[in-house]
């Protein structure tokens, strides 16, 4: 089982650590407001309460030993940097710490945190990608700049096959899955529909009214396709 810990139990601290609680994760959880540790003690497998900055207090919580730690503290700088510098010191593997501002980010990467993340930042990027082109959704980052996106099936695409569609050559997009809604009749007579998952179509396979498309490209190339009308 993957162990974490989290440092730092507001809003988006919280999430995490419980998200991670929840599928499947053995989590840590630190923060230094007591109301905050009984509210999550529940929900994770420890929950410590104490000043993350005192060395001897951190250590003693067995966080050298965990595979990865999330330093969520944004707003409070000196206490961002001080944490992530003791992690550092004690050899954690990974430590991924959030970041409030540009220089707050370069500072963390300089004194060793492997990733850092500004969900304010992200969160506004995929809002704005959202407004650009609202048919897209569910974009997410894989590698370097290559995301994996849904996109609805445009009119120009339905009753033709992906070969004839030809994405890769006329777009630089692979489509990897197709979901599709199917007719069904509940056992109230009522009339309904099941998603169904395409998670290797052929060549062959017919794009179908109100398919969606799973495909991997850049930001770019998908905003592309999704101007088509």
């Amino acid at each position: 089982m993957s162990q974490f810990a989290v440092i730092g139990l507001g809003q988006f601290g919280f999430k995490v650590a419980t998200t991670l609680s929840e599928l499947g994760g053995e989590v840590l959880a630190i923060d230094a407001d007591k109301a905050i540790i009984e509210s999550v003690k529940d929900k994770v497998d420890r929950a410590v309460c104490i000043d993350c900055t005192e060395e001897h207090s951190l250590h003693a919580t067995g966080i050298a030993d965990i595979d990865t730690v999330v330093v969520a503290i944004g707003q409070h700088l000196e206490i961002s940097l001080v944490t992530t510098a003791l992690l550092r010191k004690f050899g954690v593997p990974k430590i991924v710490a959030r970041a409030s501002t540009p220089l707050h980010a370069q500072i963390l990467d300089l004194i060793g945190a492997q990733k850092v993340i500004n969900p304010e930042d992200q969160m506004a990027v995929v809002t704005a990608q959202t407004l650009i082109t609202p048919d897209v959704y569910n974009r997410v980052p894989i590698a370097g700049n290559l995301i994996v996106a849904e996109i609805g099936a445009k009119s120009e695409f339905v009753g033709k096959t992906l070969l004839e569609l030809n994405f890769r050559a006329k777009y630089n997009l692979n489509v990897i899955a197709i979901r599709r809604r199917i007719p069904v009749i509940t056992e109230e007579g009522e009339n309904a529909f099941r998603e169904e998952l395409n998670d290797s179509p052929a060549a062959n396979t017919k794009i179908e009214p109100d398919d969606t498309l799973v495909v991997v490209g850049t930001d770019r190339q998908i905003r592309r396709l999704s101007k088509l009308q």
